[in-house]
């Protein structure tokens, strides 16, 4: 009787440390998940960042040559004008 009383002492210890383990395993697990989802979400991320980027640097693109059109309409609008004066001072 001894022996199975000192048999289920040491037992115990066992058990709990085995229900630690697989609370570890499964720990380890959630983590595992966890970091792929992570892993994921940063590389879908990266691709729209890439892609603002582009956008941005096209945005640019674009208003830099607006802004080139601005200037070569007022630029016509002036040489339209000095024209106008120019057939006005005519008197015909």
């Amino acid at each position: 009787m001894a022996k199975a009383v000192m048999t289920q002492v040491e037992i115990e210890p066992i058990d709990r440390l085995e229900e630690k383990v697989k609370l570890l395993v499964s720990m380890i697990d959630r983590l595992r998940a966890d970091q792929s989802r992570a892993s994921d979400e940063n590389a879908r991320l990266s691709r729209e960042l890439d892609g603002m980027k582009a956008r941005l640097a096209e945005a640019e693109g674009t208003s830099t040559e607006l802004a080139a059109m601005r200037q070569e309409r007022e630029a016509i609008r002036s040489r339209v004008g000095e024209m106008l004066a120019q057939i006005e001072s005519l008197d015909l």
